[in-house]
């Protein structure tokens, strides 16, 4: 699908860090229509939050299951097949060759696999203490050419990155982007972020969006906005 023909409510994903199966139901209780995409990681997934990927999908939502994997071939590769079983729409792994290879192969006729280029929450100091010796803007051009090559679907990025990234990997590849900060809220741990009408101008698909939402006095409304936002940036 086009990005232009993305629904502005779909572009938005929750994400759903909240320590247990009971605190997400509630939570996706109170949003109710206002969300049509969740995001579901880590704190989530490994306190049983696996079957609510099935549920959720089963009641019409889409589900980012944001596992990051990276592993020899033949791990990846049954851990995305189980995975799209659950009916997620995207999920991620690290954007290392032999690990996205793996998970392309995998990924049967509806799971969408995301490659991470650098978490966001990185910088030039963090990948140097890591032994790298490139740039963040360098190391994610580099593994964004190699997803495309390898036929990844999409790529997480910084939203600083995406309009870079579409002049390399051009209009096909979806970019999803974290980092996503309403004007006014506080960056948190994420050094490298963007409000929504600046990250949608810039070219991204779908926005991360966690605490301005999860920790609002009123969740529905703070997604409510986000959507208008990035409708209004689309029309």
């Amino acid at each position: 699908m086009k990005p232009s023909l993305i629904p502005a409510r779909e572009r938005l994903i929750v994400a759903l860090d909240v320590p247990d199966v009971e605190a997400a139901r509630a939570m996706i209780a109170r949003l109710g229509d206002s969300v049509e995409f969740y995001k579901i990681g880590y704190q989530l997934g490994y306190a049983g939050g696996l079957p609510l990927i099935r549920e959720l999908a089963s009641s019409g939502k889409k589900v980012f299951a944001d596992f990051k994997l990276h592993d020899i071939g033949n791990t990846v590769a049954k851990g995305v097949e189980s995975v799209a079983k659950l009916g997620a729409t995207f999920l991620t792994v690290h954007a290392y060759p032999q690990t996205m290879k793996a998970a392309v192969e995998a990924r049967g006729a509806s799971l969408q696999i995301l490659a991470v280029t650098v978490l966001t929450s990185y910088d030039n100091d963090d990948l140097h203490a890591a032994g790298f010796r490139m740039s963040v803007t360098d190391l994610v051009e580099a593994r964004a050419m190699q997803a495309q090559t390898l036929g990844v679907d999409g790529l997480v990025c910084s939203a600083e990155e995406v309009a870079k990234l579409r002049a390399v990997t051009g209009a096909q590849m979806r970019l999803v982007t974290p980092g996503i900060r309403p004007a006014g809220s506080a960056t948190g741990d994420q050094k490298r972020i963007m409000t929504p009408a600046k990250a949608i101008a810039a070219g991204a698909d779908y926005l991360v969006v966690g605490r301005p939402v999860m920790e609002a006095s009123d969740p529905k409304h703070a997604a409510e906005q986000i959507v208008a936002e990035i409708e209004a940036s689309t029309s």
